[in-house]
């Protein structure tokens, strides 16, 4: 079992909300999948599905409090939140629609990852909708950890094991609040719609369509086949311009 197999297992307990329906993908494909950071991954999708060059993956830095912990690999729970402005709905209608949100995010394919967008335009991150007790909770519904534009707080009493990737750190959760939640949501320029496949670290994420999601370890072993003779002449105490040339030269050789 992988790092992010062990992961996953942990974090999924056993609550009966957690039970995950199947997935679109044998368990085995999510494991191999998270043998491999997430810039990696990317390469390999420039191999397999090359179209997608420029598109499906994080273009802004986002914050890593975590930076040690392994790949995860889950199905996305896509969020809509704001924080400058209260909600419009009475007391009772924010409760049910919590619940509804919590029964959405512990529900469906798992492992899971939760997306979140914050819609407050340029005071995104003004309110934190995660801190001490948002991962906890998210991790115990069977999430993985959180991508956002938005901001996070609490880091020393984060639920252990819970990745995070967010637009800042703050200290106020101001007026959070789910605004909607299974639609479709853009984080840090990721386009994301619930259920899509996400592979994430500290250097960002990145959308793996299905269809090719079992083709990238192989692509991914490729990769590192072709870099491997440029980076042993380069570490080497005997680098030459002419020795990077011939390395170049195999590199490109590898199929």
């Amino acid at each position: 079992m992988t790092a992010a197999s062990r992961q996953s297992a942990a974090n999924l307990g056993d609550n009966a909300v957690t039970n995950t329906a199947t997935g679109p993908l044998p368990a085995s494909v999510l494991e191999a999948l998270g043998r491999y950071d997430t810039p990696t991954i990317c390469n390999a999708m420039e191999i397999v599905a090359p179209e997608r060059r420029l598109i499906g993956y994080t273009t802004k830095q986002l914050v890593c409090p975590f930076p040690d912990l392994p790949p995860i690999v889950g199905y996305a729970r896509t969020v809509a939140i704001r924080s400058v402005l209260k909600s419009s709905l009475p007391a009772e209608e924010q409760s049910k629609r919590r619940i509804e949100y919590y029964e959405y995010v512990g529900t469906g394919h798992g492992p899971r990852v939760s997306v979140i967008q914050d819609i407050d335009g340029p005071d995104a991150g003004y309110g934190a909708f995660w801190g001490e007790v948002q991962s906890n909770v998210h991790k115990a519904l069977g999430c993985l950890g959180v991508i956002t534009d938005g901001s996070i707080r609490d880091i020393p009493q984060w639920a252990p094991g819970f990745q995070a990737l967010a637009g800042s750190i703050g200290p106020s959760h101001a007026w959070v609040h789910a605004e909607s939640f299974g639609g479709e949501v853009r984080v840090a320029g990721m386009t994301v719609k619930s259920d899509d496949l996400i592979h994430a670290d500290q250097h960002g994420a990145i959308v793996i369509p299905l269809d090719i999601a079992a083709k990238l370890p192989e692509a991914a072993e490729l990769c590192g086949r072709r870099e491997t003779p440029i980076l042993e002449i380069a570490r080497s105490p005997d680098f030459s311009l002419e020795k990077l040339k011939a390395a170049l030269k195999r590199s490109a050789e590898i199929h």
